[in-house]
Parts: structure tokens; sequence; C-alpha cells
């Protein structure tokens, strides 16, 4: 009788040690993971290209990418596009690994129905092109907020900041980054309610070295109101002068677009 007892607690300690064995293995292998993000940006010259945009995006590039699996496309025009020369509208395309960014173009290839409705996009003549230049960056999310965050609700007064910090070498930049991804500045844009949609690393862009964020304002007049109370918070003011920061010398150019979504965007 006590041999069959001691036998079954060793089977029984056996299988606890081989449980809590691969839980360690699989959070080894598994660890969180970040989303990678493309932004693809659409040069236009003219309302009519803008409207050619709206077309192909709404009625064949995101219903292809939702087909491919892909959710949660933003899509977003500055508002300075109704007085500039040149227009803009911005796509922010998450993906949760390089290897599916990589992939997406030979979907799309092989999708049938998106090469139906995009063929007057695709197959544009040149005397008449849709859009002047296609500029591309990608991402990495930083570790302080590694996925994308969605805003609650789709109100079509909110304003969407894109904001593009550039370092004047690459160590200085490091130390950038980590003042938000550990230095306290994620946490404080959180407290004062700026609701980031994500930050992000470039990996590859024509502004490298560089890092880009999106916080989300109920209004312009909100967004004014909240810069204002970021700067003088003191929170702030205590890390922007510590100096494993440098916070002064390590951003070279800012870079900010202010935006509305696009009303067939998925937030």
């Amino acid at each position: 009788m006590r041999r069959k007892q001691l036998f079954k607690r060793r089977c029984y300690a056996f299988i606890l040690i081989s449980a809590l064995l691969t839980l360690s293995i699989s959070s080894f292998c598994n660890p969180s993971k970040k989303d990678f993000y493309q932004l693809k940006i659409f040069h236009l010259k003219s309302d009519s290209q803008i409207q050619r945009i709206d077309e192909y995006l709404k009625d064949a590039y995101l219903p292809a990418l939702h087909r491919a699996g892909i959710k949660n496309i933003g899509v977003f025009k500055p508002i300075a596009n109704d007085t500039s020369v040149v227009k803009f509208v911005y796509v922010l395309i998450p993906f949760s690994s390089v290897d599916e960014w990589m992939k997406i173009a030979g979907k799309l290839d092989k999708d049938d129905s998106y090469k139906t409705a995009a063929k007057s996009f695709i197959e544009a003549d040149a005397a008449n092109p849709p859009y002047s230049r296609i500029e591309s960056i990608l991402l990495e999310a930083f570790s302080g907020q590694p996925n994308l965050v969605l805003p609650a609700s789709k109100n079509p007064e909110r304003v969407f900041e894109l904001r593009s910090y550039e370092s004047p070498t690459e160590h200085l930049h490091e130390k950038k980054v980590a003042m938000f991804n550990t230095g306290g500045e994620i946490p404080i844009f959180n407290r004062l309610g700026f609701n980031p949609v994500f930050y992000a690393r470039v990996l590859s862009g024509s502004h490298m070295p560089n890092f880009m964020y999106m916080p989300i304002f109920e209004s312009v007049e909100k967004k004014d109101a909240q810069w204002k109370i970021f700067g003088n918070d003191p929170q702030w003011k205590d890390i922007s002068t510590r100096p494993e920061n440098e916070n002064k010398v390590s951003v070279s150019h800012i870079d900010s677009v202010v935006m509305h979504s696009a009303d067939y965007s998925d937030y």
C-alpha cells in the first residue's frame, strides 16, 4: 500500500516538474511579441488623385489585407491637405512579424479579387498616374508598448498626430528611445491621456536614425492644450534634465503631422 502511494506521489511530482519545465521553455521560446508596422505614404498632386487613392484603398487594398488576415489598418489624411500643393495619404499596417510583412505582396498577387478591384489603379496610364510617389517605412514597436492600441471610439473630430524624432547619431537615437522605453516618458504620456496608437523605431526609411509615435486627441484645440500640460509636467521636467538622457542634443529634428482618419479606416 505504501509502495503504491509512494509511486503515485512520484508520478505527481514528475507530472508537476514536466509541466513547469514545459511552461519555462514555452516562455523562453515565445516571449511577448512586438508588432512591426509598415507606414505607406502616398504623395499626391490633386484632389482627383486623392479620390482615386480613396477608391483603391477602400475597395481593393484594405479588403485584400483583411482577407490575408491583416486587421486594424489605419488610413489618415493630414489636415494641411486642404491648402498644401503636395498632398498625402498615410496608411499604417500592423504585422505580427517581418516575415508576415515580406509575404504580403505575394498573397496579394495570388488574390484574384484584389487584382480585379485594383486593375485600373495598378495599370493606370503614365500620362494619368494615381499618385506621384509612394513612400514606405518599416517600423518595430517599442518594448514599452509592443502592440497597437486602438482608440475606444471613432469620433470624427479627433485628430491623430504622427510625430517623428530624428537624432544626429545612432548613439543619441538609442538614448532617446531608452528615455521612452525605460526612462519614464511613456508612462507620462499614458497618465496625461495622450492615448498613443503606437511607438516604434524606424528600421528602414529616409530619415534615419529616427522613431515615430502617434498620440490621439479629441480635437486640434485639445491637442494644443495637452502639449502645454505635458511641457509643464514636473515629472517630464525631471527626466528631461537628467544627464543620462541628453535630451537637448538627442533630437535634431521633429516632424509633426496632424491628421483625421478616413471614413473607411479601421479606426
